[in-house]
């Protein structure tokens, strides 16, 4: 017996009705905060583009979008990189390969809080055991406190650590997928290991790698945490990410509208990196139609 148009409509409403109450109205309130003056105890006032004038011309607001692009730019095709020879190292058979399988994914296990007192542990200037080895080995060591540089890249270094299980495990479930008669007949044709995975392995890969990208793109230009519990955005913001940037105007300016239109800023500067990789999934399943 088949069910009635009211019917599925009935069934589907209360997904739809948690849908809109937890997406698209706080977005729609959020659109209309950012062309409102608000703070604590003051009743909202219509000022129209202003806010968004005042963020772009905020030097802090654009220097905390640089960093965000740059950190955003180095952990996605450092994570792209590393998961690849990850995924195709144990797609090859590793001995003890569950163990090394569990230690691979078990930074995606810890908090971002406790991930961070333990790299600021490590990372001491002082104290720190991994100083310690990069003195005794001759190299320089990371002053992430002192140095906006070497902030930046402790940032980097904690995120691709914290995330990088993630692109793994993504990339090596598609390799897995890869059937294996096309590397028997490949072998049989006498292609090289390096023709192989040009010509077999990363065609159908791509479209994995393209996901992989896009979600950590996005996820990785929402970076806070690991910004705001290592360096707070120091020394004099030069560290601060557009998240710090918005908490900032949110809580410790108490500019709402502000905040509010910085977030939209956010959503623009996400999708405007995210939207060469899906052109290129688009066109990747285009072909595969």
């Amino acid at each position: 017996m088949k069910e009635s148009l009211a019917t599925r409509l009935a069934l589907l409403a209360p997904a739809q009705g948690m849908v809109l109450a937890v997406l698209l109205v706080p977005a729609l309130y959020l659109v209309w905060l950012s062309f409102q003056t608000s703070s604590f105890g003051l009743a909202p006032r219509f000022v129209g583009w202003e806010n968004y004038a005042r963020i772009l011309a905020d030097g802090y607001f654009w220097r905390a979008l640089g960093n965000t692009a740059l950190i955003v730019l180095v952990v996605v095709h450092v994570e792209l990189l590393l998961g690849l020879g990850m995924a195709l190292l144990f797609a090859s058979g590793l001995p003890m390969q569950r163990l090394l399988l569990a230690c691979v994914l078990a930074p995606y296990a810890v908090s971002e809080v406790a991930a961070v007192v333990m790299w600021r542990y490590l990372f001491d200037p002082e104290v720190g055991h991994v100083t310690y080895a990069l003195q005794a080995l001759g190299l320089p060591t990371l002053d992430w406190a002192v140095s906006p540089a070497h902030g930046l890249t402790m940032v980097a270094l904690l995120s691709v650590w914290l995330h990088l299980p993630f692109t793994f495990i993504i990339l090596y479930a598609a390799r897995l997928a890869v059937p294996m008669e096309l590397y028997e007949a490949a072998r049989i044709d006498g292609a090289s290991p390096w023709q192989v995975f040009r010509r077999v392995t990363l065609p159908l890969l791509v479209p994995a790698l393209l996901i992989a990208a896009l979600f950590r793109l996005i996820f990785a230009f929402r970076l806070f945490s690991e910004v705001w519990l290592l360096t707070s955005g120091g020394p004099a913001r030069s560290t601060e990410v557009v998240a710090v940037y918005l908490y900032l105007e949110a809580f410790r300016y108490n500019s709402f509208g502000a905040a509010a239109a910085t977030g939209w800023l956010m959503v623009l500067g996400s999708l405007l990196l995210a939207a060469p990789y899906l052109w290129r999934l688009g066109k990747a399943q285009k072909a595969d139609a």
